[in-house]
């Protein structure tokens, strides 16, 4: 089969020929008919996590795909050939760049019927982070306030959605020209981030979502009330995150250093700071699609590009100006989605 892959950090991706991944116990094959991009996939490929979360060369990147099923390993007993899906794959198989990848079960489940499947590949990994941010750890409900940075991203799309159906009262962070997308996702403020000051404007919050750099993280903790949750998701990483994959004593001592600083400002204000890399979870993402087909989260896409486009397509996500989610589509021409779409 074709991939994308690196044959080292901060290297060019580059299409080559692999060998066809084989169904093993508990496993599946998809054939993957879209994937998305994300800032992580620029990450790794840069090899800022290397330390926490090395990958053997070459490194076939991508963590989202919706696809249909291929084939069926001893023990599969939730999905057969045919079903359509969609899934973010586990930290240790990721590789969505590619026309078919082998995939843990329990990291499945199947697509919104409601959704093409390049919507469907662009809402794994950001809806799931939503979800694990605000359901899981956050437990946010009515009555409280959330921030969310960078509401136009990927993440944050789907976070003021979720948040709001969850009954909160949501502000967000965006650019001029994404002011009104944010509202019309349901965000109750939205802070021009050109023009105010997000800690200048807000206060006596429940919980902050950082997708943003360390000004940014540190800022947030002005508008937390005592006893509010800091949750990032681009770092610094936490002892927490380095024991839930299983670090050793070093890497664990690192991440302690690495967030040192954000911890002890948070804890001066009586503020909890804390980390989340999003783990794969099919069951949450079959709680996600029901939202999807109830009407309460919807994709929010940026732009299409082909599978031999997968490089610019990692350049629109890098450039930090994408709108939602960047798509490839691994067994269709961007063509002919767009002509389903305006179906």
């Amino acid at each position: 089969m074709k991939a994308f892959a690196i044959d080292a950090y901060k290297g060019e991706l580059s299409l080559r020929n692999v060998p066809d991944p084989v169904a093993g116990p508990g496993q599946v094959v998809v054939a993957i008919a879209a994937a998305s991009v994300n800032p992580i996939d620029v990450k790794l490929r840069d090899g800022e996590f290397k330390a926490i979360l090395p990958h053997r060369m070459p490194f076939i990147l991508g963590s989202d795909l919706a696809g249909t099923v291929v084939a069926v390993g001893p023990g599969v007993d939730r999905f057969q050939i045919g079903d359509e899906v969609f899934a973010s794959p586990n930290k240790d198989r990721i590789g969505t760049f590619a026309e078919r990848i082998a995939i843990d079960e329990t990291d499945l489940a199947l697509k919104p019927p409601s959704l093409t499947m390049a919507e469907a590949a662009a809402l794994p990994l950001v809806a799931l982070t939503a979800w694990q941010v605000l359901v899981e750890r956050a437990k946010l409900g009515p009555g409280q306030k959330l921030l969310v940075h960078a509401g136009s991203g990927g993440v944050g799309t789907v976070a003021i959605q979720l948040a709001k159906h969850l009954g909160a009262t949501v502000a967000t962070t965006a650019g001029t020209d994404n002011l009104a997308l944010v509202k019309s996702l349901g965000a109750d403020v939205a802070i021009d981030y050109r023009k105010e000051d997000f800690s200048e404007k807000l206060n006596g919050y429940d919980v902050v979502l950082n997708t943003l750099g360390p000004d940014i993280l540190e800022k947030s903790l002005k508008v937390l009330k005592p006893g509010g949750r800091l949750i990032s998701i681009s770092g610094p990483p936490d002892a927490a995150f380095a024991r839930s994959i299983g670090a050793n004593v070093i890497v664990r001592l690192l991440t302690r250093l690495l967030s040192f600083k954000i911890r002890r400002k948070a804890q001066k204000r009586d503020v909890d700071y804390s980390f989340l890399f999003m783990r794969a979870n099919g069951a949450q993402l079959a709680d996600i699609a029901k939202l999807v087909e109830d009407g309460v989260i919807r994709p929010i896409i940026d732009s299409l590009f082909g599978f031999a486009e997968t490089p610019e397509a990692m350049n629109r996500v890098a450039s930090g100006r994408a709108r939602g989610k960047v798509v490839i589509a691994v067994a269709e021409t961007p063509l002919q989605i767009r002509e389903a779409a305006a179906t």
